[in-house]
């Protein structure tokens, strides 16, 4: 018998492998009636940034882990509206400081920027054309039918300056021009512009962000920033009633090349039965998010450790956070001291270093390795060994992937890191001042 192959067999056939396409591939956002933005290792294959030469992904990791130190001293010396005059120079643009990203579009039509996540930041900020030491891709503005710069007297200018206009005599007359540091050892000029943010199907049509101009130092994202942080520039505050302050993030396994986590904006789509903690505001630092981490276990033992260690104080900064950007957990010294001496203890054997790891050990002892639980008010979250330890590349060696805190006049600061959090759903509801945690297969 023949086959009659009609015009409606061929719509049929190829409708279908599109649908099977977008099923199968790994990049892509999965929708659920939510507004989900895939969110993406910055080396994945989904990503658009080439790897550095490294041998392995244990590798790269150590090269990111590096980094910490200069990102937990900057995340210590945050105040409330503080900005650099550092100067800015020309200079090769590196990406270092940026672990996930997010696909966006800018302008309007909308230009695609793979945009770093970042939590402990507020304003947004992008490349733009024109930019000195910047990379390839920038927001080309004159390409932007809704683009405009905002001049000095807006209110949304002094919030990014920190600062109140220069007096001059023509008020309005001059641009909004701002200097910022990023991670410690790099910083940036940008003038303060507006234009559409295109977040999946959602359209921020006014969207506020900074147009860098030339950058300094190597930690800048080369393709922007998007802040998440709890400032009034951050898109949670700039989208108001559209996200009513809640947000969501899993995120996936540095491991996972393939794949990528979701960020969900708003409160539809999220996990309906979820674990909080309370969220607590710290005046000195209002853009981080602080919780009340009041002990830890190791196995199960609890690790002895001086309550004022752990205290959030609002006076000094102390305090525990969860931040996207920092990439191992790292608690003052003499916490992670006393949970490292009690991890040794239970594995027992000897030790070695690997980068920014000081407990290694032999991986076939593995199997004695206890578990490590945060307990925070309300909330206890018991690490999968996956996210309390790393191996070396040929998996001979196990480390446990935390460390010290940089020791100096600010170390009053424990971050809960990305590489703690991956495969983890972590709910951030500002509006009703808690942040949920649930398991979740991010990959």
């Amino acid at each position: 018998m023949d086959l009659k192959i009609t015009p409606f067999f061929f719509f049929f056939f190829f409708a279908l492998l599109i649908s099977v396409t977008k099923a199968l591939d790994p990049c892509a956002s999965q929708s659920d009636g939510s507004q989900d933005l895939s969110i993406i290792p910055t080396y994945s294959k989904c990503s658009p940034f080439s790897p550095p030469k490294a041998d392995s992904w244990v590798t790269t990791v150590l090269n990111m882990a590096s980094k910490d130190p200069a990102r937990v001293n900057y995340l210590s010396t945050l105040v409330a509206q503080k900005t650099t005059s550092a100067p800015i120079a020309s200079g090769q643009q590196v990406l270092n400081i940026a672990n996930y990203v997010v696909r966006l579009k800018l302008g309007t039509p909308g230009q695609l920027m793979f945009m770093v996540l970042d939590t402990s930041n507020d304003i947004a900020w992008a490349p733009c054309s024109g930019c000195t030491g910047c990379s390839a891709t920038t927001f080309l503005t004159n390409s932007s039918t809704t683009y405009r710069s905002l001049d000095c007297s807006v209110p949304e200018c002094a919030q990014a300056r920190g600062l109140s206009c220069p007096a001059t005599g023509s008020t309005g007359a001059n641009g909004c021009f701002f200097n910022q540091s990023y991670g410690g050892d790099s910083s940036f000029s940008a003038t303060l512009v507006q234009d559409a943010l295109i977040l999946g199907n959602d359209v921020l049509p006014k969207f506020s962000f900074g147009c860098i101009n030339s950058i300094s130092g190597g930690s800048v994202p080369s393709q922007g920033l998007l802040g998440l942080g709890r400032g009034s520039m951050s898109l949670l505050s700039q989208s108001g009633s559209l996200y009513s302050g809640v947000f969501s993030y899993c995120l996936p396994s540095f491991k996972s090349y393939y794949f990528s986590g979701s960020l969900k904006l708003g409160p539809a789509g999220q996990p309906k039965s979820i674990r909080t903690t309370p969220l607590l505001r710290n005046p000195r630092r209002p853009s981080l998010y602080y919780v009340n981490l009041t002990g830890i276990t190791v196995g199960r033992v609890p690790v002895p450790i001086a309550p004022e260690l752990l205290a959030f104080n609002p006076n000094t900064g102390a305090g525990t956070i969860i931040d996207s950007g920092t990439v191992i957990t790292r608690f003052v010294q003499p916490v992670y001291t006393a949970l490292r001496d009690e991890f040794r203890k239970q594995v027992k054997g000897t030790f070695s270093s690997l980068g920014a790891f000081d407990t290694c050990f032999a991986a076939t002892n593995e199997a004695v390795a206890p578990t490590i639980t945060f307990q925070f008010t309300g909330l206890k979250l018991t690490l999968p060994l996956e996210n309390s330890l790393i191996h070396s590349s040929s998996g001979s060696v196990a480390c446990l992937a935390m460390a010290a805190a940089p020791n100096n006049v600010n170390s009053v600061l424990n971050v809960i890191a990305n590489l703690q959090q991956q495969n983890l759903r972590i709910l951030f509801d500002v509006a009703n001042s808690v942040v949920g945690i649930a398991r979740e297969n991010c990959n």
